[in-house]
């Protein structure tokens, strides 16, 4: 059966069509979706709650003329099934595929590029001011983004410019990638506006400046009127503070609807906002019924509704560093309740999920504002607390002022847990966490420390929450490589690093979870090359072990650095820096070994190791090379 969907044009197509043609073009965008991401994996629910807003987006706005900006982009999904890249959807999130969020050089569809959230309504406003008076600007943003203080930034300066043609649409499914939290939330379900009220406020409004109603009665009315609007509709109050004007909540399902609604902001001669209300994995059963486990997914059936699972006879994955971070902090915590977890609007990506689970009392999501949870954790170290705010790397950077203004500065006994540090795969250039040792490591007072494994990681936990100052632990995204756990905690001493295997050829300092692959590759080199290398994990980047460092550097013939992060400013230039300090004379130049000036696309994090040159069989082809070098220049 032929399509509808393949008979037109698109995006401009949509404008042509009957609301009943736009629901089936809808359904047969949702069912393909379904299709593609159940084969390839990827962000699924939030793009099937917000297929109709897209479809109706692109009926009622000229785009590209018009701009409509994606917050975050994993809504934006059906967006980019519209805007020419339905065939290459199976591509999604793979090297040299589609990305998973929108980019501006992907498509002219993409207006503003992002992966973090809470940033579209700030770039409209400045997209609208630059814009000609005739085009208009579109937000979509979800309700989660709302606890990201930007946001409300932006409405407020929006609303200052009295900004026409300026349309937020708030995509309300009572969920960001967990549920929604605070008081904004709450407010939400007390909302309701009509098009009557909307139309009789602009016609009242315009009979007061044609001079037929008196000053007086039109400022009485005016108040009675909002004072009615806000008892009846809390985000009505909200929003028309900032000087928007608040149509909805309407139906983000009911494509007429949506239709009506757009076309209502287009008339008005303020900022809009949009209220819709949606479901986050409409049209899939499972996902609307468990829209967390469907956020992002792998490849599953989508008869069954089953995640594919590993081989039959495959050995038993080791448990993920979050899965080890999480059991430690519990643990700890259950012995000192002191101990207080925080996040970021990120309870199970984390693992504080657990956390809350068993010890809700000592447990605070503070939605989507990174900044906030750092200077709330200050606030309870100055109290006595011992604070663990988990955030991922990329995330933790839009907090960066609050660590060392309100944490470092003070030195306050704040830990960071900072999960996916290195690269991360297929989330793209906007989410790898490979730039948090260069501006965590310039700020005085703070200890920066890395487990070779993910015993070591609960160790250092341990550690790290006895220590009187700030502290951030970095781990990767993935399973540990399946080392023992024991079952007693132990303190590790500050700033010492620890051999792990001697040899004579070269000297590989590492930092992190690399480090163990370095001992596998010391034996691989070994056995087939005859080539014996010296492995120490550094586990502090700051402070380095100066002493044992500055006794090993210099008794090698080749020696390097290896970490998951970003070379310019990270563990291998602290350790250029004291060769620099100590005045060392090395047989040959430090080699480093790590992310180049570059941003990293989405891929695996083997490819991206690979397309780096920092996988193990890289690192191998280069110190044969150099070795091999070294012998025939001896002879």
């Amino acid at each position: 059966m032929t399509k509808l969907i393949d008979s037109i044009q698109l995006p401009q197509g949509l404008q042509k069509l009957t609301p009943a043609e736009l629901a089936q073009v809808v359904q047969e965008l949702r069912d393909e979706l379904i299709d593609s991401i159940s084969a390839s994996g990827g962000h699924f629910a939030s793009s099937l709650g917000a297929a109709e807003i897209s479809v109706a987006l692109h009926h009622s706005f000229a785009t590209p003329d018009d701009r409509i900006l994606w917050d975050v982009g994993h809504q934006g999904y059906i967006h980019k099934m519209l805007t020419g890249r339905r065939s290459r959807m199976p591509s999604i999130r793979k090297k040299d595929g589609l990305s998973g969020f929108l980019k501006r050089n992907e498509s002219e569809y993409d207006v503003f590029g992002a992966g973090h959230a809470g940033t579209s309504v700030s770039a409209a406003v400045g997209i609208r001011v630059a814009l000609p008076e005739d085009r208009f600007v579109v937000s979509v943003i979800g309700d989660g983004s709302l606890t990201a203080g930007m946001v409300f930034e932006a409405l407020n300066h929006a609303g200052s410019l009295g900004l026409k043609k300026f349309i937020v649409v708030l995509n309300d499914n009572e969920m960001s990638i967990s549920p929604n939290v605070g008081a904004i939330s709450w407010l939400f379900s007390r909302a309701i506006t009509s098009r009557v009220s909307n139309f009789a406020r602009r016609n009242f409004k315009n009979l007061y400046h044609k001079g037929y109603v008196p000053e007086l009665v039109y400022k009485a009315i005016d108040r009675a009127e909002e004072a009615t609007a806000g008892f009846l509709a809390g985000p009505a109050m909200l929003f028309e503070s900032f000087g928007f004007r608040y149509i909805g909540p309407v139906d983000g399902h009911d494509i007429r609807s949506l239709i009506a609604a757009f076309e209502h902001a287009k008339d008005q001669d303020v900022p809009v906002l949009i209220h819709a209300a949606t479901v986050k994995g409409k049209g899939y059963e499972p996902a609307e019924d468990d829209p967390i486990t469907w956020h992002g997914v792998t490849p599953f059936d989508r008869v069954r509704a089953q995640f594919h699972s590993s081989k039959a006879g495959a050995p038993k994955k080791a448990p993920s560093y979050t899965t080890v971070f999480a059991n430690t902090i519990v643990r700890c915590a259950k012995s000192n309740p002191r101990i207080k977890a925080i996040t970021a609007a990120m309870a199970g990506g984390t693992g504080l999920d657990k956390f809350q689970a068993e010890l809700p009392q000592s447990f605070f999501d503070v939605g989507i504002c990174e900044q906030h949870a750092v200077t709330f954790a200050a606030g309870l170290a100055c109290e006595g607390m011992r604070p663990v705010c988990a955030i991922y790397s990329t995330f933790l950077q839009r907090a960066f002022d609050q660590v060392l203004h309100d944490v470092c500065i003070q030195n306050l006994p704040v830990v960071f847990c900072i999960d996916r540090a290195g690269v991360v795969g297929n989330d793209g250039e906007t989410h790898q966490g490979v730039f948090d040792i260069s501006y965590l490591r310039s700020l005085p007072n703070m200890v920066l420390m890395s487990p070779k494994d993910e015993n070591e990681l609960q160790h250092m936990l341990h550690t790290a929450l006895l220590h009187n100052g700030p502290v951030a632990l970095r781990y990767p995204r993935g399973n540990g490589i399946g080392v023992t756990l024991d079952s007693e905690l132990k303190e590790l001493p500050i700033g010492r690093a620890e051999v792990l295997c001697r040899g004579n050829d070269a000297l590989c300092l590492a930092f992190g979870p690399l480090a163990s692959s370095a001992v596998a590759l010391a034996s691989h080199l070994q056995r087939d090359f005859g080539i014996t290398l010296t492995v120490i994990n550094a586990r502090y980047t700051k402070p380095l072990d100066r002493e044992l460092l500055a006794a090993e550097l210099p008794n090698y013939p080749l020696a390097f650095t290896l970490e998951d992060h970003a070379l310019q400013g990270g563990f291998g230039s602290a350790v250029l820096e004291l060769i620099s300090d100590e005045g060392l004379v090395l047989p040959s130049a430090l080699h480093r070994f790590g992310v180049g000036d570059f941003f990293l696309p989405h891929a695996s994090q083997e490819e991206q190791h690979a397309l780096c040159g920092y996988d193990m069989a890289s690192i191998s082809q280069f110190l044969v090379r150099r070795c091999a070098k070294r012998l025939v220049a001896g002879c």
